[in-house]
């Protein structure tokens, strides 16, 4: 906590950096924790990408502080001046609404990814910004915030605009942050974590994991979502998921296409 009379600027300052500081903290641990898991599942698989993996952190610790100062300014204006609809109640909202609130969440950062992520292919701003992403060749767990500072603003003001508009209690918005924290990572990896009766079932045609984001790095031109193949679906971007990983992955030659 600091001092009721610490001058506005620098206590937005110490809180962005704190933010930051959390932000970046999160991305090594769970990072590391599933380079970890590759080293001991898929011995190998990252050989030879020490250059490319030190570039990762290099960017994803800038895109730590871009996502942390604005979530840093947010936070302290809910606790000290009770900005956003974020509250700390359970009470203050239907029991019901608690799980549909991450829906929401989840869906509207599904769809700001989605079209942004589009854009960011346009061959302008792909060279401008989202090549430092693609840069990574496959991608690693590192990768997943490895981003121009350019893209990494598109990512980090949308949870900071829906926490005004949008009512959830916090440890909901701690869901949210962990699902795209572990879902980022794991979706960048190069190998499947998650089990073929999850990958090639109904439920898992409409969820996005490393199988079907992996082609995304392959092609460039497919599979654009977040978590849902909702608007690759509707907008016809969804080339299904990558040969390679599905193979390695012992799920045989199920759902390769859409």
């Amino acid at each position: 906590m600091l001092p009721a009379d610490t001058p506005v600027p620098i206590a937005l300052l110490i809180v962005s950096l704190a933010v930051t500081l959390i932000v970046a903290l999160r991305y090594l641990l769970t990072s590391g924790l599933f380079a970890y898991a590759t080293a001991k599942m898929r011995p190998g698989l990252y050989d030879g990408k020490r250059a490319q993996i030190a570039r990762e952190v290099r960017w994803s610790l800038l895109s730590a502080a871009i996502y942390g100062a604005p979530a840093g300014i947010v936070l302290w204006g809910w606790r000290h001046h009770g900005w956003t609809q974020m509250t700390a109640d359970w009470t203050s909202l239907p029991l019901w609404y608690h799980p549909l609130s991450v829906l929401i969440y989840l869906f509207v950062q599904d769809t700001c990814f989605y079209w942004s992520h589009r854009w960011m292919h346009r061959p302008k701003w792909f060279r401008l910004a989202h090549a430092v992403h693609h840069d990574s060749r496959p991608p690693t767990a590192w990768t997943a915030m490895s981003f121009h500072p350019i893209e990494a603003v598109t990512g980090a003001i949308v949870v900071p605009v829906l926490v005004f508009v949008v009512p959830i209690h916090v440890a909901m918005l701690g869901l949210v942050l962990t699902v795209a924290t572990v879902m980022g990572v794991t979706n960048h990896m190069g190998w499947e974590m998650f089990p073929r009766w999850l990958v090639h079932s109904p439920l898992g045609n409409w969820l996005i994991t490393a199988s079907h984001h992996e082609r995304h790095h392959e092609e460039y031109r497919c599979n654009f979502g977040l978590y849902f193949r909702v608007w690759d679906r509707l907008c016809g971007t969804d080339k299904g998921l990558s040969r390679r990983i599905v193979t390695e992955a012992g799920h045989g030659a199920q759902a390769l296409t859409p």
